[in-house]
């Protein structure tokens, strides 16, 4: 195992010399990677739930859980209320006490700053703003009625908001030089309620007004590559590319979702510009998920979500990426389109913690997209024994082996998908890899069916060497042949590999009843586990 060993032994070693330099994204082949200290780093998180780290006695009380979890990042709010309690007036005792925690347990931090927005509605904005509409005005509905919504057309809100978030970002810049804040998301799921666009009078005004040129310019210049709701929409509406917003785009509640989108955009984006100035780390913004059927407004309208994804981009590009909160179950279909040739995914909020699918889940992102990192929501409620700690312990020693293929086509991921109503496809899946087809079978040969949850199975497999493959999850089995048809394919070794004092080691050799006598490589369902694969051609 010379060779497994060797990759992820050196990258254990610590960055020596001059202090590392601030988080970053680096393009490494098709993907990015996040570098922390020098270093490929993949998250392996977890959210806490919106009020457990308001308050530092009730946060302490966490941090056994989060460590037992296998965790090495914990996401956290910060709320603009909390931070600007009066005017003027920033208070980092919980900013400060948050980050000394993380500290003393060995954790990376990643603020969620929840300013004029926390899923869609404003409720977490100081006093002073909540109670003056007149200066910041509220977001209103079709019928004119005024929502509990800060409206991203009132420069005085954003001015605020931007001296706010400003603030903050600069000082993480001076009083975390150790970088224990590694990522910072700006505003939490941003969207328009109970419709498309926000009316009010400022909204209305911009309405009126031109399409910004440099919206225009972005959807001709890249209109191969937009998302096919986009696409139909510009060509069907935006041949011209002058004139207001209804002239262009027309008046459909999908050109209104547009107009919000870039208004909502372009205000994360000075905001984003202003903090990055401040504190030049990782920025990004999430999603909350639309659902099919339902119309915008009808979920929260206008943010960035994949058919919008053009109009973000080409709205705010100083946001590093747009990223997924995922809680519909067919998790493989939306979080394939969060990655994309201008996006690298990343999964700041996943459905339930305690969910035993969130293991298999992490594995499949890891490895068939890239991810550079998971964080299933309200993580205080891990169970300490559960499948995602342990899924969590076995990636983290992978992590290095990961980082070294990501971007490089010489990694795939595996799982069984799940539709919108929660039925599981079974159906085995082929593909090719280091010379090889590979079938994945999700269902168990040696567990009785009725005792097996596949949507709990998954697995990543990575092409080390010529004829060496690392295979790592629980409950998938593999076969092998020659996608030629020229030779037949069989098992030169399976052995199991063990992490053992911060090294791999080989350990049972499986060549006999495990390998079903060489016909296939086995990952139990019963736990997780990595083995490595030899294979070899005869005639």
């Amino acid at each position: 195992m010379k060779s497994l060993i060797s990759v992820l032994t050196l990258s254990f070693a610590l960055a020596g010399g001059a202090q590392a330099a601030a988080p970053y994204l680096k393009t490494q082949g098709t993907t990015q990677q996040l570098i922390v200290d020098d270093q490929p780093f993949l998250i392996l998180g977890g959210e806490l739930g919106n009020s457990t780290g308001s308050y530092l006695p009730n946060l302490a009380k966490q941090w056994e859980t989060l460590k037992a979890g296998g965790l090495n990042t914990v996401l956290i709010p910060l709320t603009w209320e909390q931070l600007e309690p009066e005017e003027g007036r920033f208070d980092f005792t919980l900013t400060d006490g948050i980050i000394r925690q993380a500290q003393a347990n060995d954790m990376r931090v990643v603020f969620l700053w929840f300013g004029a927005w926390k899923n869609s509605m404003s409720t977490y904005v100081p006093a002073w703003v909540k109670h003056d509409p007149k200066r910041f005005s509220r977001a209103r509905n079709g019928d004119g009625q005024a929502q509990d919504i800060l409206s991203a057309h009132d420069p005085d809100t954003l001015e605020a908001d931007r001296k706010a978030f400003a603030v903050l970002m600069a000082h993480l810049a001076k009083n975390d030089p150790d970088h224990t804040v590694i990522m910072v998301q700006v505003q939490n799921e941003i969207g328009m309620l109970p419709s498309a666009r926000d009316h009010s009078r400022e909204a209305e005004a911009a309405w009126k007004g031109p399409v910004p040129a440099a919206l225009t310019a972005y959807l001709t210049k890249n209109r191969a590559r937009l998302h096919p709701q986009m696409k139909a929409l510009w060509d069907a509406n935006g041949a011209k590319a002058k004139g207001t917003w209804a002239e262009v785009f027309g008046t459909s509640d999908a050109a209104q979702e547009v107009f919000q989108a870039w208004g909502y955009a372009q205000y994360v984006e000075t905001q984003a510009r202003s903090g990055k100035a401040a504190h030049n780390i990782p920025l990004f913004v999430n999603a909350a998920l639309n659902q099919a059927g339902k119309k915008s407004g009808e979920y929260p309208s206008a943010g960035p979500l994949p058919h919008l994804f053009d109009v973000w981009k080409a709205g705010a590009p100083t946001i590093d990426i747009l990223a997924i909160d995922i809680y519909w179950p067919d998790f493989v279909h939306w979080v394939q389109q969060f990655k994309r040739h201008d996006n690298t995914l990343f999964i700041p909020e996943s459905n339930r913690a305690e969910r035993a699918e969130a293991g298999a889940e992490a594995f499949y992102a890891f490895g068939e997209l890239d991810t550079i990192g998971v964080s299933p929501f309200a993580i205080e409620n891990l169970p300490r024994d559960g499948r995602l700690s342990e899924a969590y312990g076995l990636l983290k020693n992978l992590s290095p082996l990961i980082a070294a293929h990501q971007g490089k086509g010489t990694m795939r991921g595996l799982i069984a998908p799940v539709d919108g109503e929660g039925k599981v496809d079974t159906t085995p899946q082929f593909f090719e890899l280091g010379g090889y087809r590979f079938k994945a079978v999700f269902v168990d040969p040696w567990t009785p069916k009725d005792q097996q949850k596949h949507a709990t199975h998954g697995a990543l497999i990575i092409h080390t060497a010529k004829d060496e493959f690392i295979v790592a999850g629980s409950g998938v089995t593999l076969t092998f042949e020659d996608p030629k048809g020229h030779d037949r394919i069989a098992i030169d070794r399976i052995i199991e590999a063990e992490f053992i004092d911060r090294q791999w080691q080989d350990g049972r050799w499986l060549n006999g009843d495990e390998s079903h006598q060489g016909r296939h490589l086995r990952l139990p369902p019963s736990h997780f586990g990595a083995q490595r694969l030899n294979l070899y051609r005869y005639r």
